[in-house]
């Protein structure tokens, strides 16, 4: 297997392997290897990750992957079929119909990082990549060992109510036309606030991340609240759960500085509360002036996530009950 890994886009230490799935579709699983010496005692010894990103995005988080390295850990990162790397010639980007679909990729991944048994599994998933996770958790229990959640989009902006008017309107139109685009625009304040070609820091291919986002067709959204309504009926996942969100959200149309420090995809307190719905062990973090994507905050912001990952991690990873 390990002749068939080839250097990633990333660069040093960066591997990334294509995995073969049903209709002739591919998902392509992302590894960190280093000779960096792990932190002393670190908390993830011996542990495997597997992160999974959000809506029309793909993995890119160099300085998150070591982090894990780090702290003990082997990391590995999945891009879903039809999202950056995965994405060929025809494919409508980030179209799917139910999130469940995602099932291929994830058992793929898993066989493909060679876990060995008893080796904890700790699984990663960021905002769209949160909700598939946590759903995947809830139908296979006993297989992942810790479910760290970053700004996972558990609920509609709005809230549950707005989600059940919407949802059986979002339905219909998705059995009809699941790839007519839905007449939402993303203007762009999420880029703006991340890309160094505006007034952030990171850099990325816009092609893979474009910078007002996929078209929104309406089998995908419909997907979402399908997940969205089977976490509001309640989830018994039976490991513990990390939930790590902003302090505050920004969900107008209009720049502003306060993009830079906040979460502009998500209302951060109604996903809190539905946090809660996933389990009998949930940690709810709020992280001061993080954005949507918590490990793309500024450094500082970035430091004090990472302490308390940690610190999770050393509570629970390695309890013996």
């Amino acid at each position: 297997m390990d002749a068939l890994w080839k250097k990633d886009v990333l660069g040093e230490g960066f591997e990334q392997l294509e995995l073969a799935l049903p209709d002739n579709a591919v998902a392509t699983l992302v590894r960190y290897k280093s000779d960096e010496e792990p932190d002393t005692d670190p908390v993830a010894a011996d542990a495997d990750v597997l992160y999974v990103h959000g809506w029309s995005d793909y993995f890119f988080q160099h300085k998150l992957a070591r982090f894990w390295h780090r702290n003990g850990a082997r990391f590995f990162a999945l891009d879903l079929h039809n999202y950056g790397r995965s994405l060929r010639l025809g494919n409508t980007p980030g179209f799917v119909t139910d999130l469940r679909d995602y099932d291929e990729d994830l058992a793929a991944a898993l066989e493909a990082m060679g876990r060995i048994s008893g080796k904890p599994l700790i699984l990663l998933g960021h905002s769209t990549g949160g909700l598939t996770l946590s759903w995947w958790v809830h139908r296979h229990p006993r297989v992942a060992t810790a479910l760290i959640l970053n700004s996972p989009w558990l609920e509609f902006q709005g809230n549950e109510i707005g989600r059940r008017a919407i949802s059986p309107l979002v339905q219909i139109q998705a059995r009809r036309h699941p790839l007519a685009p839905l007449p939402i625009q993303d203007p762009g304040i999420y880029s703006r606030s991340m890309s160094s070609e505006f007034d952030g820091h990171w850099s990325y291919n816009k092609h893979w991340r474009p910078y007002r986002g996929f078209p929104v067709t309406s089998a995908f959204l419909n997907a979402v609240f399908q997940a969205q309504n089977a976490v509001d009926a309640g989830f018994s996942i039976d490991v513990p759960i990390l939930t790590m969100l902003s302090t505050r959200d920004y969900l107008q149309p209009r720049w502003t500085e306060t993009a830079t420090e906040a979460d502009v995809a998500l209302n951060v307190d109604v996903v809190a509360h539905r946090a809660l719905s996933l389990g009998n062990n949930v940690t709810v973090v709020r992280i001061p002036k993080a954005v949507h994507d918590i490990f793309l905050s500024p450094a500082p912001v970035r430091k004090n996530a990472y302490r308390e990952m940690e610190r999770w991690l050393g509570g629970y990873l390695n309890r013996r009950d």
